[in-house]
């Protein structure tokens, strides 16, 4: 049978409020409905995809299919204002011959392991289910009071996709439907309560498999997204060392520390690389003029560019009260406004290459701390910088992210904390090693979190 993907995206995200959709948000770089679509797009057991949307956001599915090239996304139907009539929708849509594998829009975390096996399981079984164990203890209540309190071990989560041989879904709306009291939240429950005889077959669902309600789980679902990167340090993926030879990289910053480390790491994947600093070759980020003039020295040579990291910076570790006023301006110069040159500077070529921009932020932008006031400020106006531009330059292909590294062994935390032991020290290595997966991934406006194995 045809496996047949239905993303539900018919809600308006009342709950959340916003001018849009909680679908059309924003996330890494993309709206949470991308998200999703690549995952069951690139999921080889999916024949066909069909979106259920809210009619007034139909032109925006379109472009977004266009923008995209999905080529698995064959329907775009009208939903309803409740949500059984999005599965409808899809349910009259089709034939006996597919299984239809529902899934909501929001839940953009979904993997294959669970699509995978969600489809073996329509093998066997007619109704299939996702979820996972109730940690919490849930209690009914009635006037306000315990009415009882249901063994947890009992209990799911459900989540979604909820999977169905089309004839059975198909039956089992056809008896609700002449129910005058019929009410639902999901499908399985339709199932379950029109169809009792058919059993409902469980597949294990994952805890990132969230759904976004609330402003709340936005923020979650976007740590989410940074945690699904948080071990990037520790090797080189597999589709990077198949990305990177003969890619043209710039690393401002690059005779020593980070820098360095990414300029030997890439140089050993057969990547050509060329690094401008201060040191070695009197290139200033502060300068925007002294940007220019390298990447087009590099460009007027390569006649591409495809990676731009800067990794240049500066700490100053004083009260504000004790700085000169020529450290502040420089400390601002380097970390902020060179970042912000380097952007600049990049935009053409990077356009050109569809390319990758990356910067560096640390963990003191979250909040601020004592005696590097400064540099901290800085550094959190870096993210901001970053998730901004990835959404300015993302129709033109480029993107922009921020690596995030735990206290790392190198000579400017050496110069401003003295030696200390190594193993409270994140390695420089796993930092360029992280940056590198960064670079040729399709990832954007993404911090980054990288940590000590």
């Amino acid at each position: 049978m045809k496996n047949i993907a239905v993303i539900l995206a018919g809600g308006s995200g009342s709950r959340l409020g916003g001018d849009l959709p909680k679908q059309f948000i924003k996330i890494a770089g993309k709206m949470i409905i991308e998200h999703t679509i690549d995952v069951f797009e690139k999921n080889c057991h999916i024949d066909e995809i069909a979106i259920v949307i809210n009619p007034n956001y139909l032109y925006m599915i379109e472009d977004i299919i266009v923008k995209n090239e999905y080529k698995k996304v064959r329907k775009v139907l009208q939903g309803g204002k409740e949500r059984y009539h999005s599965s409808l929708a899809a349910i009259n849509a089709y034939d006996n011959d597919c299984n239809l594998i529902f899934h909501d829009a929001v839940r953009p975390l979904v993997n294959n392991r669970i699509i995978d096996e969600c489809i073996e399981a329509l093998d066997t079984y007619e109704a299939i289910d996702v979820a996972i164990p109730t940690t919490d203890t849930i209690i009914r209540s009635k006037d306000n009071f315990i009415n009882s309190i249901p063994p947890r071990a009992e209990l799911r989560n459900g989540q979604t996709p909820q999977c169905f041989r089309r004839e059975i879904i198909k039956q089992a709306y056809d008896l609700a439907l002449q129910d005058p009291n019929f009410q639902t939240t999901d499908d399985c429950g339709v199932v379950f309560k029109y169809l009792p005889e058919t059993p409902i077959y469980i597949v294990r669902g994952e805890v990132f498999n969230m759904k976004v309600t609330y402003q709340e789980d936005v923020y979650a679902l976007d740590k989410f997204f940074q945690l699904k990167s948080i071990n990037w340090g520790k090797n080189l993926a597999e589709e990077t060392k198949g990305v990177l030879p003969g890619k043209i990289m710039v690393v401002f910053g690059g005779s020593y520390g980070i820098g360095k480390d990414i300029v030997e790491q890439a140089e050993a994947l057969k990547a050509k690389v060329y690094s401008f600093s201060r040191t070695q070759n009197g290139v200033d980020v502060s300068h925007m003029s002294d940007i220019e003039k390298a990447l087009q020295q590099v460009y007027d040579k390569e006649k591409r560019i495809d990676y731009i990291v800067d990794t240049a910076g500066i700490l100053i570790k004083e009260p504000i009260a004790a700085m000169q006023a020529d450290d502040i301006e420089t400390s601002i110069k380097v970390n902020l406004l060179g970042v912000i040159n380097v952007a600049k500077c990049a935009y053409p070529y990077l356009k050109e290459s569809k390319g990758s921009l990356l910067f560096y932020t640390s963990s003191s932008y979250t909040r601020g701390r004592m005696l590097y006031s400064v540099y901290s400020a800085t550094k959190a106006a870096i993210v901001n910088f970053v998730q901004a531009l990835s959404e300015e330059w993302f129709a033109f292909g480029i993107k922009v992210n921020c690596v995030n590294p735990e206290r790392t062994h190198t000579p400017m935390r050496t110069k401003n904390f003295g030696t200390e032991p190594l193993n409270t020290l994140l390695d420089p290595i796993d930092v360029a090693v992280a940056s590198i997966n960064t670079l040729a991934s399709s990832i954007t406006g993404e911090v980054i979190d990288v940590k000590r194995k």
